[in-house]
Order: C-alpha cells, then sequence, then structure tokens
C-alpha cells in the first residue's frame, strides 16, 4: 500500500515544536526508513508521493524542509523545486534531494535550481538525518536577526532583516545562498577555499561534492546580476569577493 499525504501511519507524533520535515517519495520502504530515521532525532515528519500532492503539502503545512526524491509521478522533483522556489511564500523552505539518479547533470541541475543539498541512493539514515540538522541550522540562521549591514558597492546586506538589495531593488536569495554571501561579504578581498565554505556554509566533511559550492556561487552570481562579479574565481583555490574600487588579481 502506498503512502499517503500526511498518512497518520507515516506522520511521527513528535512535540507540537518540532521542526517540521516533508518527505516526498513514492517508494514505500524509503518513506517508511526515513520517517522512522528523522522521527527518531526528534522531528515531525509527513509524507506525500507524488508531486501535486508535495506542492499541496508544502503550501498547506508550511514545513520548515523537504526530503525531495526526483522521480515522482504527476511533477517530477526537479519541477516541484522550480516551483518551491518561484513562490515567495514557500522559497525559504530547506530543500534536501535523496534520489537514486547518480549522474552529476542531475546533481548540477538540482543544486542550479536552488537545493539545499543532494544525496543518492542507497544512503546511510544516519547521514540523512545529519544533513537535514545541517539545512535546518541554515535555515534558522538566516532567520534570526543579527542587527548590523554591510555594503559592498550596490550590494547591502541587512542582517537584521536578512534581505538582500542591488541598487535598491530586493533579491531574493534562498538560506544557503544568503549565507554564502554574507560570509564572502564579511571576508571580502580574503579568498575563501571551497572546503572552507563547505564546513562552514554546508557544515560538511571538506572532501563531499565541492561542485556545490560551485552551483551555488553561478547561482547566486546570476541572482545579483552586474553586481556578481564581485565575486571573483581564485582559480585552484576558492572564491573572494572584492570591493568595487579593487582590481582583480
Amino acid at each position: 500500500m502506498r503512502a499517503q499525504v500526511s498518512s497518520p501511519a507515516l506522520t511521527s507524533a513528535a512535540p507540537p515544536q518540532a521542526e517540521h520535515v516533508l518527505v516526498v517519495d513514492d517508494e514505500p520502504e524509503i518513506v517508511a526508513l526515513v520517517v522512522y530515521q528523522l522521527a527518531k532525532a526528534g522531528y515531525r515528519v509527513s509524507t506525500a508521493v507524488s508531486g501535486p500532492d508535495a506542492l499541496a503539502a508544502v503550501r498547506r503545512e508550511r514545513p520548515s524542509l523537504i526530503v525531495l526524491d526526483l522521480m515522482l509521478p504527476g511533477l517530477s522533483g526537479f519541477e516541484v523545486l522550480e516551483q518551491i522556489r518561484a513562490d515567495p511564500v514557500t522559497r525559504d523552505v530547506g530543500v534536501l534531494m535523496l534520489t537514486a539518479r547518480k549522474d552529476e547533470p542531475d546533481r548540477l541541475r538540482g543544486l542550479t535550481l536552488g537545493a539545499d543539498d543532494y544525496l543518492t541512493k542507497p544512503f546511510s539514515a544516519a547521514e540523512l538525518a545529519l544533513r537535514v540538522a545541517a539545512i535546518l541550522r541554515r535555515v534558522n540562521a538566516a532567520q534570526d536577526p543579527v542587527g548590523d549591514t554591510v555594503r559592498i558597492g550596490p550590494v547591502l546586506i541587512d542582517n537584521s532583516s536578512h534581505r538582500v538589495t542591488v541598487e535598491g531593488e530586493p533579491v531574493e536569495l534562498t538560506p544557503t545562498e544568503y549565507k554564502l554571501l554574507r560570509m564572502l561579504a564579511e571576508r571580502r578581498g580574503r579568498v575563501q577555499a571551497r572546503a572552507h565554505l563547505l564546513e562552514t556554509v554546508w557544515e560538511a566533511a571538506p572532501d563531499i561534492q565541492t561542485r556545490t559550492v560551485d552551483m551555488h556561487v553561478q547561482r547566486l552570481r546570476t541572482k545579483l546580476g552586474a553586481a556578481g562579479e564581485l565575486i571573483e574565481t581564485v582559480r585552484g583555490f576558492g572564491y573572494r569577493m572584492r570591493a568595487p574600487q579593487t582590481r582583480s588579481a
């Protein structure tokens, strides 16, 4: 029997204040494993088994994070992710893509569309729980006020409201993109190695998927428009953000 959206049998009984995670997959065995592991870690978990059901559940339940399979009936995980990021109501939801498709183009496409992380099947349930926790820390950090602003040329980062503007125009960033930009801005002029960014922004081991950093930087540059040129690639090392008046090395 296939799992249903928010099925009582597959919805954890965590306290109401617990972080809510929506698991989207049409394989009952995978759903059961992920729900068990996340509920054990203290999350409140609900499920969906198709793309349309996932979108309806996200809009209705407003989870903190979605564990999203790629190959879904109705709409693919890519299409679901794209719609989540395009909707102002849901664009800040954390997304961990979970799929059997190991090809790099699929992973890069997911990251380009705004996924926070990407895990392939078969997977370690314990690792999945750790990655969920890391994404949620980034999501929550992006919501906690810091109380200062950082300006680099036309880019203004307001940490009190967690808003970014370029020439006064708002730029919509995911929590991971915001944390990445803030780190580069606060350490402007200094090269940030990809491994260091993985450890600090993604809280991942430095030997895991450095292309994840590249794809997020590429997406961030695109969103910043012309101001994206302030983020420089330092070949063989990583990235740095320069002030407008500073020449490229």
